[in-house]
């Protein structure tokens, strides 16, 4: 069987536009693409490795309430996808999590991105 968990987080050096809110947008596209190429790597690495399938971007959106402090902060919400065999590793969302806490000095940095080391948020 193939099961889903979320994956959001906040990148605080992205500046939020409404094209990123289009998910037919080439801003959209671009920025989804660049997302894959950094957390594909992250969770093939993780314990879930073996299982995962993959994420989807579903939505790029402006943290609430927005401020001159956080304007340059967007969210990302992601669906991931694992395949639930017995053969393959279970799904542990708290060990995923530590895991990519790891792997990005303690959610603060996802490549060029700089993250907010609250935001992260898996469930599944």
């Amino acid at each position: 069987a193939v099961r889903n968990f979320t994956l959001n987080f906040t990148i605080t050096n992205l500046q939020f536009t409404a094209d990123l809110a289009m998910p037919n947008s080439k801003k959209f596209k671009s920025t989804e693409k660049v997302m894959y190429h950094y957390v594909d790597p992250l969770l093939q690495k993780s314990s879930i490795g073996p299982a995962y399938i993959g994420c989807k971007v579903i939505a790029f959106s402006a943290s609430f309430p927005r401020s001159k402090k956080d304007r340059d902060d967007t969210g990302v919400d992601a669906i991931c996808s694992y395949r639930d065999v017995p053969s393959d590793p279970k799904f542990n969302r708290v060990i995923v999590y530590h895991e990519l806490s790891n792997m990005t000095n303690g959610i603060t940095k996802l490549g060029h991105y700089s993250l907010n080391s609250q935001s992260l948020y898996i469930n599944g």
